[in-house]
């Protein structure tokens, strides 16, 4: 009797330390899930399944028109005129590979990004190919000034010529070389053409007094410059990265996940 007690103990004291390790084993994968790419999730569904992003860029597009047509009947008519779009999340939706960095787990990367980039698979952003056809045809050049490499030139253009996009020549896009700035590429611009409106989805897609944003994010400097939005830059939604998360994050995209989580949820403003 002593001895089917004793084991009833024993496989007692067993299950309970099972149920432990079970416990502290799904902890360890709620933690592990936490600390993955699930902070994505909100932005990227926006991005690719709100009616509300493809209205607010068929809205900044036809903004956009409005802009090119006033220069135009207002701006010396000998004068060479420019459109100045950046790429991504501009004219080419990048989404896919938002959602697959949420599903594999996986950051950005040269290699990641390159994977998706190869595909020329982007879709064209609402009302983008329009517009751009609709300035070129006014006489308006159109330059590419991204931060895509100079090895991806020919995936690109290939994307985008099968898109219908204007100007899709080596010599109407400006890719990254050395340097994410993108200040001496416009000036590049500036020495042949008078650049009449600028568009994208980083505030550095327009002036350099965005980049290595202070303390306040930047929020002051917009707020100093608020008369050039709607005129001289337009700015596209992008809610899924770009500099304003890094700014959040210290300038700087080297540090670990959970760090990035932790900035991200520090920053708020609850009452």
């Amino acid at each position: 009797m002593k001895k089917i007690i004793l084991l009833s103990l024993l496989l007692s004291f067993g299950i309970v330390s099972c149920q432990n390790n079970s416990k502290t084993n799904n902890a360890n994968t709620q933690t592990k899930s936490d600390t993955t790419n699930e902070h994505l999730l909100m932005s990227t569904v926006w991005f690719q399944k709100s009616a509300e992003m493809r209205a607010i860029y068929y809205q900044s597009y036809r903004l956009a028109k409005m802009i090119v047509d006033e220069k135009i009947a207002t701006l010396d008519k000998n004068q060479k005129k420019a459109v100045v779009l950046d790429i991504d999340e501009t004219v080419l939706d990048n989404s896919p590979f938002q959602v697959k960095c949420i599903e594999t787990g996986k950051s950005y990367s040269k290699k990641t990004w390159k994977e998706w980039t190869s595909l020329s698979k982007a879709r064209a952003l609402p009302g983008a190919v329009d517009f751009t056809n609709y300035a070129k045809d006014k006489g308006v050049e159109i330059f590419y000034v991204s931060n895509r490499l100079k090895e991806e030139l020919d995936v690109t253009m290939k994307n985008m010529k099968e898109l219908n996009f204007p100007c899709v020549d080596s010599t109407h896009f400006l890719l990254k070389t050395t340097e994410s700035g993108k200040k001496a590429r416009r000036d590049i611009i500036k020495k042949d053409y008078n650049i009449i409106l600028f568009i994208g989805d980083n505030l550095t897609d327009y002036s350099e007094i965005y980049e290595k944003r202070n303390e306040k994010l930047a929020i002051d400097i917009v707020d100093n410059n608020k008369e050039d939005f709607g005129t001289k830059f337009i700015i596209l939604p992008n809610p899924m990265y770009g500099e304003w998360e890094k700014a959040i994050y210290g300038n700087t995209h080297k540090i670990s996940k959970e760090l990035k989580n932790k900035k991200l949820k520090d920053c708020l403003n609850s009452y």
